[in-house]
């Protein structure tokens, strides 16, 4: 008859004299100095890291202070830790020149790391149209994943329980309309030389969202010919491009006929450029001062022609 001592798991020495208390300890999260050489970006991370003043202003306070919060990262397979939000608390620290930072590390599968790296982000003031519109799309999608797994949302034609959809979760979340939302999400079909031109603010929100419906090859010919007319689509123009190519006649002849039509808002606009202006005012005046003083000497201007025809 063979031995079931085999099938007898001894426990280790440390199991043997440690506590629950220990063992818990062992499992709670904890705030690591990791060196910034072993964090590495998020995949597709959607938030742009700019030098600008505010980051300069962060430098400064991790110069002074260090890191008041810690990051978050997870565990990569291929060694070191993926960082999953504080992106541009690291930033800082290179320029500080520090050799590492704290860190919480945490377990997290793809989904819910992406949730709370863009969670983390969208708080912030000033975010460009291209990073709502990636942040929005991974989120969104990151929820219809848990829902599929544990029926927490929605897929695309499923339904959460309480008959709420994903996209209405999140416009909830964020505080938006789930319209506005999709139109943000539309953006990504921009290519990214259309899309930089978003963020410059040289094209609107409404006139993008409609030249995302444009085909590849059709954006390229847009970008061509706003390169060489100077001038981007207004919002009727762009609805026009996108009728269209939708019926298959939009062409590179036909976007510049539309593009190069005389904008109404510019039919009745007169433009000075400053250095035309620059002649008649002191040289320490602003432009916004000096276009008050336009505005006030046409309200004088005005007065004495309305006195002087009711003098008549």
């Amino acid at each position: 008859m063979k031995s079931s001592a085999q099938k007898v798991k001894l426990a280790s020495v440390d199991d043997l004299f440690s506590t629950e208390e220990s063992r818990l300890e062992d499992r709670r999260e904890k705030v690591m100095e990791i060196p910034l050489s072993q964090l590495h970006s998020f995949k597709n991370h959607p938030f742009k890291v700019r030098d600008d003043d505010a980051m300069m202003d962060t430098v400064d306070s991790v110069r002074k202070y260090g890191i008041l919060v810690p990051a978050i990262a997870r565990p990569d397979p291929n060694g070191g830790y993926e960082l999953v939000s504080g992106h541009r608390r690291h930033h800082a620290c290179e320029l500080a020149g520090k050799e590492t930072m704290p860190v919480i590390v945490r377990e997290l599968d793809d989904d819910a790391a992406t949730i709370i790296m863009v969670d983390s982000n969208l708080q912030r003031e000033e975010l460009l149209p291209s990073e709502r519109a990636f942040a929005f799309k991974m989120k969104l999608e990151a929820m219809k994943h848990q829902g599929e797994r544990v029926d927490l949302t929605c897929a695309q034609i499923g339904h959460k329980l309480d008959g709420k959809k994903s996209r209405d979760i999140l416009a909830e979340q964020i505080g938006q309309s789930k319209n506005q939302i999709q139109r943000y999400i539309r953006l990504t079909e921009l290519i990214p030389p259309l899309l930089d031109l978003v963020d410059e603010k040289k094209m609107a929100l409404n006139p993008a969202y409609e030249v995302s419906f444009l085909k590849p090859e059709e954006q390229e010919w847009l970008l061509e010919t706003i390169n060489s007319e100077q001038a981007t689509p207004s919002l009727s123009q762009a609805q026009r491009m996108k009728k269209f190519s939708q019926a298959g006649k939009l062409t590179e002849d036909v976007m510049l006929a539309i593009l190069s039509e005389e904008k109404k808002n510019d039919i009745d606009k007169i433009t000075f450029s400053f250095d035309t202006l620059r002649k008649y005012f002191p040289q320490n005046y602003t432009p916004r001062r000096m276009e008050e003083t336009i505005i006030r000497l046409l309200e004088q201007w005005q007065r004495k022609k309305l006195q002087k025809d009711h003098d008549r």
